[in-house]
């Protein structure tokens, strides 16, 4: 059956984030993900994981000045020194917190920015972070993102972040599929995952709309869930919802889905 992970950014934010944790361990998960670590000291986050049996599963390459709306970095041209010094720092988080893959958020495409230039900026961060991360035994993801709340978001579709991958031509970089996202764009849902799963490096979940815990919106996750896991997939899936009553309180959708 599929195996989740607490998303630390959106789970159990009633406490502090180094308390998230503890309660994640708590409530049953046996691995976690979150937007980013750099705000904190590597040791103290190794520390947390390790008291609590844990496994981190992903993190995000620094993304710009996330708390004034930048979304990512990868896409824009005046920003490439600063995105390439981020992997470094990335990689320096990775390896330390025995993360296996980085996931790669491009950015919102600046109003009246060439796309030319956009996408030959985003490929060339790509080729330049799948080099860095395959020396250091890391994976490289790249995430579409919803247009409906990032507006602007350069990569939103599946189709179109394929087709940047193929461009890119590094065999440690592939697709996060999150769920909701992808449900907002294009639907298909089933059919794309079964259709590109040998490129899918790790899958998120959220229901539609609220972006609230699976079995509260239009997504048939019992369904889904048990497509997922008859065609094979073996990564974990990202838990990156948020809860619609507390945290715990949401919790009964794993048992309740997957039974």
């Amino acid at each position: 059956m599929p195996r989740f992970a607490a998303n630390l950014t959106m789970l159990f934010n009633e406490v502090p984030f180094l308390d998230r944790f503890e309660r994640a361990a708590r409530a049953g998960f046996k691995a976690v993900e979150f937007l980013f670590p750099y705000a904190y000291e590597m040791q103290e986050i190794r520390r947390r994981l390790d008291d609590h049996g844990l496994e981190l599963v992903l993190h995000n390459l620094p993304a710009g000045d996330w708390d004034r709306g930048e979304r990512g970095i990868a896409c824009l041209p005046d920003r490439m020194s600063e995105f390439r010094a981020g992997v470094d720092q990335a990689i320096d988080y990775a390896l330390r917190l025995g993360v296996p893959r980085l996931n790669c958020l491009a950015g919102k495409a600046p109003d009246g920015t060439n796309e030319a230039v956009l996408r030959a900026t985003l490929v060339d961060n790509l080729r330049h972070a799948a080099t860095k991360l395959r020396r250091a035994g890391l994976d490289l993801l790249l995430e579409p993102i919803n247009t409906f709340d990032i507006q602007g978001f350069y990569v939103s579709r599946t189709a179109q972040a394929l087709a940047l991958l193929d461009e890119v031509g590094a065999d440690n970089v592939h697709l996060q599929y999150d769920i909701y996202h992808a449900q907002r764009m294009e639907g298909e849902l089933a059919a794309t995952i079964e259709k590109h799963l040998a490129r899918i490096g790790h899958i998120q979940l959220a229901d539609n709309p609220g972006r609230n815990e699976p079995g509260t919106g239009e997504i048939d996750y019992a369904f889904l869930l048990r497509h997922i896991d008859r065609l094979g997939y073996t990564g974990w899936i990202g838990c990156e919802y948020k809860p619609a009553a507390g945290t715990e309180a949401g919790l009964a959708w794993r048992q309740r889905l997957i039974a």
